[in-house]
């Protein structure tokens, strides 16, 4: 560890209810994994798992625990082993690889209501923590007292619906959204346009920003004109696959998603293949191995309260496995939020808040009823400030000057 590091490193372990607790690497040493409890104290906590891998908790959601909280809800978050402050062994050297498996990760998170004093939590996972979330359910089931489950995966097979869902929307045109954007992508995708990349960024697009907005990227690109796209890819990079210090590093985890959970499915040779993108942006050998747990075996013998979070326009873990996550639960409610992507911890807040909220306060069965008022939630600053940025800029691209423009794409092609 630099010393740049060790500074901020020091700065984040010394904030207000951070802590640390000694997990096995694996080899036979140990390492210093750390969470954070911001709240009131409660019996049942709301332990939040974000995505990746590769998501830090304790910088990364120090605003969305702020939030939560002053709601008066009791937030604990881990920061997942080889990322942020647990990412080094004693010696400040990164963890090995061997030590990063889902196994070890599902165990932390017991380790952590141990070392908090906690019984059982009301566990909220999001995307990849949502397998975490009950991965923690298969193996340490008394430490369950509630659970949502957003946007989830549900097995190593879920590329086959990621797929059809995909197509079904931006290739097939399914329906009065759709059917124009599709045979826009269809065009594009013939004459070289779209990339595996691109089309995986239109996907991302279509989740987040909407079908109105995705349409006006691909009329321009049809025209011509393509510097707003290569703004909008060179942004989408720096924000997924950079490696950003204490916010997002898959650099050393990433494997988990590959080995475990089949992120980089072999391609099936079809048009808008998530997985093509997927393994071309693999950290070492992206090839399956094995998935750890049976979820479709297991989730039926589950008897905590569930709420299932789906958001209609989400294309990386579409609503039809949420759909049936909720059919596998016993007495599982299923929350349909029409208009939101993927996570909608991360793109509804606030809606994610009033979830938990009501999860924790024991009124999930309210929860469908009030579909319309949480998928009409607002998005963060950052994601409204994306969305009407994307409008404005493509409204006006005409009058930016070609200078701009040139430089944009000698970046994006550099």
């Amino acid at each position: 560890m630099n010393a740049k590091r060790r500074r901020a490193h020091d700065k984040l372990a010394a904030l207000p209810g951070v802590r640390s607790v000694r997990r096995p690497i694996g080899d036979g040493r140990e390492f210093d994994l750390f969470y954070v409890r911001t709240g009131p104290p409660s019996e049942h906590p709301l332990l939040v798992v974000p995505g990746g891998p590769g998501a830090a908790s304790v910088a990364l959601y120090r605003g969305t625990r702020r939030r939560f909280a002053e709601a008066g809800l009791d937030v604990i978050m881990v920061e997942h082993r080889g990322v942020g402050l647990s990412r080094h062994d004693d010696a400040g050297a990164d963890l090995p690889p061997g030590s990063l498996v889902i196994d070890a990760v599902v165990d932390d998170l017991a380790a952590v209501l141990d070392d908090a004093g906690v019984s059982s939590a009301v566990v909220y996972g999001t995307s990849y923590g949502t397998y975490l979330a009950a991965g923690l359910g298969v193996r340490h089931p008394e430490r369950v007292h509630a659970m949502v489950l957003d946007s989830p995966l549900l097995s190593a097979d879920d590329i086959d619906e990621v797929r059809a869902a995909t197509r079904r929307a931006l290739w097939d045109g399914d329906d009065l959204d759709t059917s124009e954007l599709a045979a826009k992508m269809r065009r594009l995708v013939a004459d070289g346009v779209l990339t595996p990349a691109a089309t995986q960024m239109a996907a991302g697009l279509y989740g987040y920003a909407g079908p109105a907005i995705l349409r006006r990227q691909l009329d321009l690109l049809l025209t011509g004109h393509d510097w707003l796209w290569g703004a909008v890819g060179l942004g989408t990079k720096f924000v997924f696959e950079r490696k950003t210090p204490y916010h997002h590093e898959p650099d050393l985890v990433g494997r988990i998603g590959y080995r475990e959970l089949n992120y980089g499915a072999v391609p099936d040779g079809s048009p808008l293949d998530p997985a093509v993108a997927l393994r071309d942006m693999a950290v070492g050998d992206p090839d399956f191995v094995a998935e750890p747990y049976d979820l479709i075996a297991a989730m039926p013998g589950f008897t905590w309260p569930t709420v299932v979070v789906a958001g209609g326009r989400d294309l990386t873990t579409p609503p039809s496995i949420a759909a049936r996550i909720a059919s596998l639960i016993p007495d599982a409610v299923l929350v349909e939020l029409p208009t939101a992507g993927h996570s909608v911890l991360d793109a509804k807040e606030r809606a994610a808040l009033e979830i938990a909220a009501a999860v924790v306060g024991g009124s999930a069965g309210d929860l469908p009823g009030r579909a319309a008022e949480l998928d009409a939630a607002p998005s963060p600053i950052g994601f409204r400030l994306l969305v009407w940025g994307l409008g404005a800029a493509a409204a006006a691209e005409s009058v930016v000057p070609p200078v701009v423009q040139r430089a944009v794409r000698s970046v994006t092609t550099s």
